[in-house]
């Protein structure tokens, strides 16, 4: 049996791909040994380590696997291409009757126009043109993640990253301060969503200012170890031409841009620990290892992330999985040991 390993996670967001990440945690949830401390989650991966934390506390890792499994069945029910649900009496919510005909004509003419109807809807038309018919689509989702387990003291520590809109900056929201609507304010696209109000101020989503947000997991009561489970490919070989393909790209960058300051600021602080230049203990010298399928992401794009379809949720599922499974069978026994991503040589 292998000695307990501790690790925190940290949980890219980027909408309906999350689903990846989910299929991540399901099969961290198969190794007894593997204790998670802490997660940092932003958007989709606050919504994850939402629904990890409040299942692990009412359940342990099957309570975990099934409240995580809810989530998701909820959002593909939300997913556009679900009209068997609609005629059965599901209501299509503001974001079903907004992007159904967008996304058919956007399979249709893609092909043929420089930009997608999709694309463009969302440029012209905003969630304040809807006024009170407006619905998040995502908070019956969230509504049904309980809060006493949320914000438990037990299991492993939570914190969900949100870009203040007047400020720009990122705020950190953890322990009691995870209520469900700074969960909605993680994920919330402006050009999709309106703005998430807590205690008077707005939040947009947590990608534009960190994505996901590491400081809170450099606590000295942690372990050295920071699992990123990343969505957003950091390399694209071709140069984007379509409209499209730009598009995508700046939005990959943008909701990178973050997390690459963040590992940034690890490399130059190991490089300090290793020249001595810095009294031992003094900062946390920080093991990173990454879970991603960068050949994977590269095949969907923007569009995708808004678009929960079953069969698309179940594909990164089965992706995140095969994904964690590949991380554990090569980097499992370097875990508390040292870290698998070599930073300096990303930023040299």
């Amino acid at each position: 049996m292998k000695p307990t390993r501790r690790i925190n996670l940290a949980l890219q967001g980027g909408g309906a791909h999350g689903a990846f990440t989910w299929g991540v945690l399901d099969r961290l949830l198969d190794e007894d040994w593997l204790e998670i401390a802490a997660i940092s989650g932003t958007s989709a991966g606050a919504l994850n380590g939402a629904a990890y934390k409040a299942g692990y506390c009412k359940g342990g890792r099957e309570g975990a696997r099934e409240t995580l499994n809810a989530l998701w069945a909820r959002v593909g029910r939300g997913g556009i291409d679900d009209l068997p649900l609609a005629r059965a009496g599901a209501p299509l919510d503001w974001m079903t009757a907004f992007f159904y005909p967008a996304n058919v004509a956007a399979r249709m003419t893609e092909a043929f126009l420089p930009i997608s109807p999709f694309d463009l809807a969302s440029q012209v038309f905003s969630p304040y043109d809807w006024g009170p018919l407006w619905q998040n689509p995502l908070e019956p989702a969230v509504r049904a993640l309980e809060l006493e387990h949320v914000q438990a003291d037990k299991g492993p520590q939570l914190f969900v990253a949100a870009t203040n809109v007047h400020s720009g900056k990122v705020r950190v929201f953890g322990g009691a301060e995870v209520t469900h609507q700074a969960i909605l304010a993680s994920a919330c696209l402006p050009t999709f969503f309106k703005a998430v109000e807590i205690d008077g101020q707005s939040y947009w989503d947590g990608g534009y200012s960190a994505n996901p947000a590491l400081f809170p997991l450099y606590d000295q009561g942690l372990p050295d170890d920071v699992v990123i489970v990343s969505l957003n490919p950091l390399n694209r070989p071709q140069v984007p031409e379509s409209s499209q393909e730009i598009l995508n790209r700046i939005n990959e960058i943008s909701f990178n841009a973050a997390l690459l300051r963040d590992l940034r600021a690890i490399a130059f602080v190991k490089r300090l620990i290793a020249e001595g230049s810095i009294t031992e203990g003094a900062m946390k010298d920080v093991l990173v290892h990454f879970i991603s399928d960068d050949k994977l992401m590269r095949t969907l794009s923007a569009r995708t992330k808004v678009m929960p379809t079953p069969d698309l949720l179940e594909d990164l599922f089965v992706a995140g999985r095969k994904a964690a499974g590949r991380f554990l069978k090569y980097h499992a026994d370097d875990l508390n040991e040292r870290a698998t991503v070599d930073l300096q040589k990303m930023f040299g």
